[in-house]
């Protein structure tokens, strides 16, 4: 005969269907390390998935909008791209908010700043990545430059722009926690 309760689902002897992984009663697998209700400590399955596809729907948008500004109008490098990045963060928080977290329903103009002042921090992070290893480190090369700044610093700003974009202005509650537990 098992030792192990009636309804336990763990596994482990002496641990109840009530119990969840931190082995206390009342807590659910589903509840963060924290063991608040409803805070978790990982992205949902999807999450980043939807987060990706918004970004590079973003990204697409920056690039025609970039490629038609600095071609048949014939901006200047600066304010094309300026008014580009405006645009795809603009299409991301869209994209963000209809989207993947469709259930947090941020109000006002704070949720746009911050999520704006999110994304700009991911650019300030890729233009350092270049910066380093162009001037920093020597490495000069067109593909030194591609690999450090498209490359490295995307995925560095990535993974700041998730964060911070579900720790800072799509919260709901709790709901949506840090996802460094």
């Amino acid at each position: 005969m098992s030792t192990r309760a009636w309804g336990s689902r763990s596994g482990r002897p002496g641990t109840r269907a009530s119990e969840g992984r931190s082995g206390r009663p009342g807590t659910r697998a589903s509840e963060g390390r924290s063991g608040r209700p409803g805070t978790r400590a990982w992205a949902s399955r999807g999450e980043i998935p939807g987060f990706a596809t918004v970004g590079l729907l973003a990204y697409a948008a920056d690039l025609a909008l970039f490629t038609c500004l600095r071609g048949p109008a014939g901006l200047d490098p600066l304010t094309a791209k300026a008014l580009s990045f405006v645009a795809g963060c603009s299409v991301a928080y869209l994209g963000n908010t209809l989207g993947t977290y469709r259930g947090t329903q941020p109000k006002g103009l704070r949720p746009y700043a911050v999520f704006f002042a999110v994304n700009l921090a991911g650019a300030l992070v890729q233009l350092l990545c270049l910066a380093v290893s162009h001037y920093g480190l020597g490495l000069t090369s067109q593909r030194a430059d591609t690999v450090s700044g498209a490359g490295i610093g995307m995925a560095l700003a990535t993974i700041l722009r998730f964060w911070g974009t579900r720790t800072l202005v799509f919260r709901n509650q709790g709901t949506v926690g840090s996802w460094t537990g």
